[in-house]
């Protein structure tokens, strides 16, 4: 399978990009600095960025699939989904490519939280998502809005804390809110569900939280 990868350089982008080496698809990824990028030898690279449209309908021409780790590098007001994502989607129209597979966060939509315990919910939502990560879940509820109002065979998968650690290989699923006492998941365990999703038709328009 022809992949298209958006974020392949990135914490959660590498594993991602990885895996899907290992499982044998051809991978095409969009790459802003080609020779910083550990993989740029065994993928297809694109030089540029989401913001470019023609560099992105090159990524996406021909992919079967596309997949997204892109996302907010700081706690400040970033445009990377809002101007990003509206180029992968126009991109993909163009092309008629219809599968695509995003990171999101549990703090995108609302209810995300409802399946916490009180305190863990109060803490969430006041804090952790109105306060400290306030301006990237507005980006990631965009993203959100941009693929709920296409016809592309969309899931946004949404987990809480990432880490760097090994991933378990096991993980819990929540359909409407993260999984109850869930507050982390590795990358890898992340990037292994995301690439389980290609051609898996259970959460096909929908978002899915994964955690451990």
């Amino acid at each position: 399978m022809k992949i298209a990868i958006f974020g392949a350089s990135g914490a959660t982008g590498t594993p991602l990009t990885k895996r899907c080496l290992a499982a044998g698809h051809s991978v095409t990824a969009l790459v802003r600095t080609p020779q910083a990028f550990s993989l740029r030898d065994v993928v297809r690279v694109v030089h540029g960025s989401a913001y470019d449209a023609e560099a992105v309908h090159r990524t996406v021409a021909g992919a079967d699939a596309v997949l997204s780790t892109l996302g907010a590098s700081s706690l400040g007001k970033e445009e990377v989904l809002e101007r990003g994502v509206p180029q992968i989607i126009a991109a993909m129209e163009q092309e008629g490519v219809r599968r695509i597979v995003v990171l999101g966060a549990a703090g995108a939509i609302p209810h995300g939280w409802d399946d916490q315990s009180p305190w863990r919910r109060w803490i969430a939502e006041h804090i952790i998502v109105g306060m400290i990560l306030k301006n990237p879940m507005a980006s990631q509820h965009v993203q959100y809005q941009a693929l709920s109002a296409t016809d592309l065979n969309w899931t946004m998968v949404m987990p809480p804390m990432l880490t760097n650690g090994r991933g378990h290989g096991t993980w819990r699923i929540g359909a409407q809110s993260l999984p109850p006492e869930a507050s982390r998941i590795a990358r890898e365990d992340v990037a292994q569900f995301m690439l389980q999703q290609i051609d898996d038709p259970q959460w096909v328009k929908k978002a899915v939280y994964i955690a451990w």
